[in-house]
């Protein structure tokens, strides 16, 4: 946490993120809702709702000079459309995942992207690792291959949301605070608008559109595609910006847990020992990443507190 932010805004902060979280991990509900729609489609009108939503956001809250200040920088534009590229790779294979009975696997996804998150710091930022989290990479390495080996198949499901997440974060790492929340995925949604709508047309031809067709209930939930996609985004910026990261590091499980739970226990999706003996090592290693990294923020603050304590004192004196 900055040390300007008082407890107050950590609260608040914390509470923007878990609501956040809490939305995204009920996500899979919704989507199921719209089953007669297919994934394609889903995730055109995802897109192009999310734009509208997103443009009505910009005109109430006046804010176009913001967003035209961006367009003028050409290195912005092209994050924001690596950006768009790799939130595009992580809905659409979400849908399919979700839509196909593998809520579940989506849930590793998101279970082990932590992990994923802080090799690509290792691989692509040059960050060295502290002894723990190497353990935490290994114990999530060897999930994947008990997975592999006790279920037959490779989770590619998961590790395509890990990867598309993780790479995702990390463009947005590279815009920093120069691109806000609702400009930047009014930008990711209209450089992916071309792409939605040639969807929308092949499935119009092929399949036939779901939206309009497919019963009132689904295409007023349908509808509000735009507005599922753009409230968690906005409240996660917000909790971003108030709550302290290892507050943020440990909030994060609550959506892939709810996935995990809904997959189970509600679509009674099957858990074999393979699986259990897999998810079992992530959640091991995921306890000792947030371990690690709770310990590390705890030294930090306390290193910083006696780099302060002379100054105080000249103060003083």
């Amino acid at each position: 946490m900055n040390p300007r932010t008082s407890p107050e805004q950590g609260l608040a902060g914390g509470l923007y993120a878990f609501s956040a979280y809490l939305l995204w991990g009920v996500l899979p509900l919704y989507f199921l809702l719209l089953a007669p729609v297919g994934a394609f489609e889903i995730v055109a009108w995802r897109i192009l709702l999310s734009l509208v939503f997103c443009a009505l956001l910009i005109a109430v809250t006046r804010s176009w000079r913001r967003l035209a200040a961006i367009l003028r920088q050409g290195r912005l534009v092209a994050l924001t459309v690596i950006a768009g590229i790799l939130i595009y790779v992580n809905w659409q294979t979400y849908l399919i995942g979700t839509l196909s009975g593998h809520v579940i696997e989506t849930s590793l996804g998101y279970f082990i992207n932590p992990i994923v998150t802080v090799l690509l710091g290792v691989l692509v930022l040059r960050e060295r690792l502290r002894p723990t989290q190497w353990v935490a990479i290994g114990l999530a390495t060897a999930a994947v291959v008990v997975i592999v080996v006790g279920y037959g198949a490779m989770p590619w499901i998961a590790l395509i949301l890990a990867f598309s997440f993780g790479f995702y974060g990390l463009v947005k790492k590279k815009i920093g605070p120069s691109v806000d929340a609702v400009s930047g995925l009014t930008l990711e949604s209209l450089w992916l608008t071309p792409l939605a709508l040639v969807q929308l047309v092949v499935v119009g031809l092929t399949t036939g559109l779901g939206f309009g067709s497919a019963g009132v209930g689904t295409t007023v939930a349908l509808a509000l595609a735009g507005v599922v996609t753009a409230v968690p985004l906005l409240l996660f910026a917000a909790g971003a910006r108030r709550a302290p990261l290892t507050l943020l590091g440990i909030i994060q499980f609550v959506a892939p847990v709810l996935q995990f739970l809904i997959g189970w226990w509600v679509l009674s999706e099957p858990m074999t020992a393979g699986r259990w003996a897999g998810f079992a090592l992530v959640w091991a290693a995921l306890i000792l990443l947030s371990a690690d990294s709770i310990i590390a923020s705890r030294r930090a603050r306390k290193g910083a507190g006696l780099q302060n304590a002379p100054s105080d004192l000249a103060e003083l004196t």
